[in-house]
């Protein structure tokens, strides 16, 4: 009885098979097109009936085998599908990340994480990455200096040219605090003179705001006149090696990032026009640009906005060529 079952059944699966192939053949093109209820089946007998290789006239066998093993992957694949995992990232997140990038295109991750810290919103430098627009890397420099004093004893100066409109020279003074990268004084002149220098040195400390160290190089402006007005002010001046840039390296990243964020896209008209550039582009250096060494504050503390605060609002800054975003109530 078992044996008349089992013959019994191995004749209905081989006419289902003869069956299914004669419907197949009816199909009018050259090739049978298989589908994919047609994989389903020759896999399924594959499973039930030893002798399926027998009937199967169409395909290889190994091709059945191949169909079993994609099914066997694409079960797999959404069983272990994640249902309860890590939470996915926020498109009003991912579109605020990619405007951020593309309205401020000198910008790199850090920039934009501080940005966003300062609107309520925690995000990954991981995140960031993935999500803002591509750029090509910049070299950044990687000197540092060692320094023995605690930051609010030292200051730095250093000067930097400017090319105008007409193939006019422009010279910058830039004197900064080490406490906060706070410019405290910034003048430009075309024809800088030692008593022009120590003047500047003056206005940069007013009464008794002056620090116990000023770094800055060798060249030749920093005459002896510069160096008794230094020493008038009780400031020990420290100079650095001959041709050793890296050794003012606070400084001399601050003129890299006037250049690279304001200057190098802007044409100056004249030295009026110069110091109205340099005077917003401190401002806002000053007041809202965050910096990763000050745990993405400004020299000037800015707040923190919460997201109860209100939505996300872009204030243009500089011109435009840079922006604040902070929180309003609607």
């Amino acid at each position: 009885m078992i044996t008349n079952l089992k013959d019994r059944e191995q004749l209905v699966l081989e006419n289902l098979a003869l069956r299914h192939r004669i419907q197949v053949l009816k199909r009018r093109k050259k090739r049978p097109n298989l589908r994919t209820c047609d994989r389903l089946l020759w896999v399924s007998l594959k499973r039930l009936w030893p002798n399926w290789k027998t009937a199967l006239v169409m395909v290889q066998p190994e091709t059945v085998i191949g169909w079993q093993r994609t099914a066997f992957r694409a079960f797999w694949r959404w069983k272990s599908r994640v249902k309860n995992g890590h939470p996915s990232t926020d498109p009003e997140l991912i579109a605020l990340i990619r405007h951020l990038g593309q309205a401020n295109p000198t910008w790199g991750r850090i920039r934009i994480r501080g940005e966003l810290a300062k609107v309520g919103l925690r995000v990954s430098d991981s995140t960031i990455r993935k999500y803002r627009p591509k750029s090509p890397p910049r070299p950044s420099q990687t000197w540092r200096s060692l320094l023995h004093h605690p930051l609010y004893e030292i200051a730095a100066m250093d000067f930097f040219v400017v090319p105008t409109a007409t193939f006019h020279v422009l010279q910058v003074l830039v004197v900064m605090a080490h406490e906060r990268r706070k410019v405290v004084h910034c003048n430009v002149t075309e024809s800088p003179t030692a008593a022009w220098t120590a003047q500047q040195i003056v206005n940069a400390f007013p009464e008794t705001t002056a620090p116990r160290f000023l770094l800055h190089d060798r060249d030749g402006i920093y005459g002896a006149e510069v160096a008794h007005r230094i020493q008038g002010l009780g400031i020990e001046q420290k100079l650095i090696a001959p041709s050793s840039p890296g050794q003012n390296p606070f400084v001399g990243r601050l003129m890299g990032s006037i250049r690279r964020e304001c200057l190098d896209h802007v044409i100056i008209l004249n030295e009026t026009h110069l110091r109205r550039v340099l005077s917003g582009f401190l401002g806002y250096d000053h007041k809202d640009r965050p910096r990763r060494s000050l745990d993405h504050d400004p020299p000037m503390p800015r707040a923190v906005e919460p997201p109860e605060a209100g939505p996300i609002i872009e204030l243009p800054m500089v011109g435009g060529l840079h922006h604040r975003y902070a929180r309003r109530a609607a």
